[in-house]
């Protein structure tokens, strides 16, 4: 599997990224056998966000993995924070409490990377700031960057 490198960063990772949005509906076998055999063909880069399955698709990846260090070296996460029920949140406590959340439930400490989930025109871009800092700083988040967003936002 060829491997580019994120302009910035350290990061150096798969061509092809796995999204996890359907795996919730997944068994703990399948989604193993899954992850497993995209490892196994050089995907190392695997894409959550907090609302995928109602955060379920983190927390099964995790299980079905038997998430562990040793396991956890082998890929890059990234995952995606700011929508709620209906709205988008990109203030300071959304954006640590959705984060501690998903560290939670993927069993690690730390993300390779978070982005922001959609655009939101009500965003406090000094929250965002403060949030990623703490984030950063404490060791939970690498990297940061935005998803779903064109350059005129």
């Amino acid at each position: 599997m060829k491997t580019i490198h994120i302009a910035d960063t350290e990061l150096d990772v798969s061509e092809i990224s796995l999204g996890c949005m359907r795996i919730s509906g997944m068994t703990n076998q399948e989604i193993s056998h899954l992850i497993n055999t995209a490892l196994d063909e050089g995907v190392t880069f695997f894409d959550h966000a907090d609302v995928y399955g109602g955060g379920q698709s983190e927390a099964k990846f995790a299980e079905a993995m038997n998430m562990t260090p040793s396991v956890r070296e082998k890929m890059m996460l990234q995952t995606k924070c700011g929508i709620r029920k209906g709205a988008f949140d990109f203030s300071k406590e959304h954006i640590l409490e959705a984060v501690d959340g998903s560290l939670k439930r993927l069993q690690t400490d730390y993300m390779d990377v978070l982005l922001l989930h959609r655009p939101d025109a009500l965003v406090e871009p000094e929250e965002v700031a403060e949030a990623f800092t703490i984030l950063h700083d404490s060791g939970k988040v690498k990297y940061f960057g935005v998803s779903n967003q064109n350059p005129m936002h």
